[in-house]
């Protein structure tokens, strides 16, 4: 394999390390390991001859502008925040490959700009609602978000000045109309591609989200003392609750479905559960089968809370529909793919991508990397050398044809 490919894995790797916890990669929306990607990526960029400049989403931003190129510019990036305990790969894997391809356009001296985009909030872990650094490039970013607080009752906007930033230049973060496309390199995350023994797919659709949370609120009681039949207990109400979501997913075609977080008050083992909150993801290719499985599941919901005599209440984090790539665009990945010397793949991605914020502003499509064993947002994520070089050579491809069409 090329030492190139090396090299992205190796600094993917690097940029692992620098986490909230140690032994673990845990990076949330402007934490101070954000910080220390930012530096190493700005000097990465810098040593490029990009202009570096961070918005007030903390979004960390590199222009490479030739001298002969059009001020008309493709974006190219992914995000660097993760999950608790994640893997090294996702997100910050198509922003070390967008440097390659910033590498590939200066070898190959063609008159394309570039500006790279490190997104600072896709998983949307510190706040609870995902994609903050793309909403505010894409002009989507709602200023009601700035009041919510994370776990430790620091709001958004106060997160924002800790990082040296202003949150009432938030607007300044939109993309101006020079924008000609976005590119977003990424893992699958998911095992189609190895059980097809692929390297690459062009994403064709990324699936529509619904992102929710439910309280069900019952009465806290002595467990010893409360007999079985009195109780209005939140956490079982919860659990029935729960298993039904499983079993309709399990009975959709199409249809994914989880819970997966809770939290319980107060949280003592001899004191009947009084309020139980839960999470529920719910996604499909189709908006109308993905909506009427939440409405389902919100009055399953109402129907075993009125019948144990409990109170249940919803709040909606994401209403994400469905978003098609750009075909014009994605024909371009599948073409260089093609001319790469592979077999043209073309898929739906079930995981949701700043790709899809992106979309509704400009041009926007995906390449997705094969994950060895499926595996993502784990600790064991990975990546091949040999795809990460199929990447590289497909990038050849589309850079050109990118550049030709802008000239």
């Amino acid at each position: 394999m090329s030492e190139v490919a090396s090299r992205v894995i190796a600094e993917c790797r690097r940029i692992a390390s620098m986490s909230e916890e140690p032994g673990r990669t845990t990076r949330r929306f402007l934490t101070p390991p954000m910080q220390a990607v930012h530096q190493y990526l700005r000097a990465r960029m810098e040593a490029l001859g990009m202009a570096v400049r961070v918005d007030a989403a903390g979004n960390l931003l590199g222009l490479w502008q030739p001298a002969n190129a059009p001020a008309r510019r493709l974006l190219i990036g992914s995000h660097i925040d993760t999950v608790p305990d994640a893997g090294a790969f996702d997100g910050v894997l198509g922003v070390v490959m967008a440097l390659e391809f910033v590498e590939l356009v200066k070898e190959m001296q063609l008159p394309l700009a570039i500006e790279l985009i490190a997104f600072s909030d896709e998983e949307g872990v510190r706040f609870g609602v995902p994609f903050i650094g793309s909403r505010a490039v894409a002009g989507r970013f709602d200023s009601a978000l700035l009041e919510r607080k994370d776990a430790d009752r620091i709001t958004m906007a106060d997160a924002i000045r800790a990082f040296g930033l202003d949150p009432a230049l938030m607007e300044e973060a939109a993309l101006d109309e020079n924008a000609v496309g976005f590119l977003e390199i990424h893992i699958e995350q998911g095992p189609v591609l190895e059980a097809e023994k692929l390297s690459l797919a062009a994403v064709t659709t990324i699936v529509g989200q619904t992102r929710l949370s439910l309280e069900f609120e019952g009465e806290a009681n002595h467990a010893g003392t409360t007999p079985m039949k009195l109780r209005r207990d939140a956490l079982a109400a919860a659990a029935e609750w729960i298993g039904g979501v499983e079993q309709l997913a399990r009975s959709t075609d199409g249809l994914v479905a989880t819970v997966g977080k809770i939290a319980v008050e107060p949280n003592a083992g001899n004191v009947i559960p009084g309020k139980a909150t839960v999470s529920l993801d719910v996604r499909h290719a189709w908006d109308s089968a993905r909506s009427g499985a939440v409405k389902q599941l919100l009055e399953n919901a109402q129907e075993i809370a009125e019948r144990r005599g409990l109170a249940v209440q919803h709040q909606v984090q994401l209403e994400q529909p469905a978003v098609p790539m750009d075909e014009r665009l994605t024909s371009f990945v599948s073409d260089a793919i093609e001319a790469a010397g592979m077999p043209v793949k073309r898929m739906t991605s079930g995981a949701g991508h700043d790709a899809m914020v992106l979309a509704s502003r400009v041009p926007t499509t995906m390449l997705f990397l094969r994950s060895p064993g499926g595996l993502s947002h784990h600790p064991g994520e990975a990546v091949l050398e040999e795809d990460v070089d199929a990447a590289l050579r497909v990038g050849r491809f589309f850079l050109n044809r990118v550049a030709a069409e802008i000239r």
